[in-house]
């Protein structure tokens, strides 16, 4: 039996114009590598030696011990016993037991929920240069979470993770720089880190900049590339581009006029769970004939069944995400 070090990547992606938060915690998920720790070795080790070496005080076992705790790898899961050795580890600097407990205090995990303790482990991982504690960090002060409400210092921290190429702080730099919460509004700084985010494959930022250029915020309008941008992140199985492109088709704005395209993508948005998107397809039906919906219908059906297969995880719709489609 082995343990090997995992490094956790913590995520909170800002949705614009909301501004929640969404934490989560993936292990060794085959994200870019900018957002692992740069200064922890991936070396791996028997349970029995990583028990020994942390009796013993060695800070990469006890975080690996942590992590074994943590995910029931070989002993039974408690989450309780990977805090303690998370602890012992993070007392030795020990930046990816920092950046766990972080996450830990956060969430309440085998501790009290405690956004002090989370901001504490969050800024020693960050001072450390550690991109994810550097986002996470950045994401407190933006709410006023275990520390007081500091926009400016969030977009510092924000700053120096993307910098680091960490695709989620580039996301949330642009997010601030749209909606101006606490600082100017600047579209083209937003632009620029949208589109850093969105070449990395965030499909939130990809829909973002589609909804920019579609828009003309900050660019110069540009349907064709709005569609473009829409079709990436409506690939990953986000429904918000799903929808955009839908409406994009409907509309013949940077792609062809396609009520097949429109009916086959609304119906992908819908059996995720949008309701607008109910109404639309109804619409769409007054206009299409019978061969076009039975076509339509196959085409989304095979889709689904195409990303059914695939391994790649369909990107989660959170509240606050611009859309293309008119206001009611």
């Amino acid at each position: 039996m082995t343990v090997r070090v995992r490094l956790f990547f913590l995520s909170t992606l800002l949705m614009t114009t909301s501004f929640y938060v969404s934490a989560s915690i993936v292990q060794n998920s085959g994200r870019n590598t900018q957002q692992q720790p740069q200064n922890v070795s991936r070396s791996a080790m028997s349970l029995a030696e990583a028990k020994e070496k942390s009796r013993q005080g060695d800070a990469q076992a006890q975080c690996a011990l942590g992590d074994a705790y943590l995910n029931g790898t070989g002993v039974a899961q408690d989450d309780g016993e990977a805090v303690k050795w998370y602890r012992a580890a993070a007392a030795q600097r020990f930046v990816s037991a920092e950046l766990v407990l972080g996450y830990l205090y956060e969430q309440g995990r085998g501790v009290s929920r405690d956004d002090r303790e989370a901001f504490h482990y969050y800024q020693a991982a960050a001072s450390q240069g550690n991109p994810i504690a550097e986002n996470n960090l950045a994401s407190l002060y933006e709410h006023g979470k275990g520390t007081a409400r500091k926009p400016l210092e969030a977009v510092r921290w924000y700053l120096a993770s993307a910098q680091a190429g960490n695709a989620v702080a580039q996301a949330n730099l642009a997010t601030m720089y749209y909606g101006g919460k606490g600082i100017r509004v600047d579209h083209k700084e937003a632009v620029r880190w949208f589109r850093a985010a969105a070449e990395q494959g965030i499909p939130e930022a990809q829909n973002l900049l589609a909804v920019i250029y579609y828009k003309g915020d900050g660019v110069v309008p540009d349907y064709a590339e709005a569609a473009r941008w829409a079709r990436l992140a409506a690939e990953q199985g986000y429904a918000p581009a799903q929808i955009d492109l839908a409406y994009m088709y409907q509309q013949g704005k940077g792609v062809p006029l396609d009520y097949v395209s429109a009916y086959a993508w609304y119906s992908l948005a819908s059996a995720a769970g949008d309701r607008s998107s109910v109404e639309r397809m109804r619409s769409l039906t007054r206009v299409m004939l019978p061969e076009q919906l039975r076509i339509a219908r196959a085409r989304a059906a095979q889709w689904t069944e195409q990303r059914a297969l695939s391994t790649r995880t369909p990107a989660v719709d959170g509240p606050g995400a611009l859309s293309l489609l008119p206001r009611k």
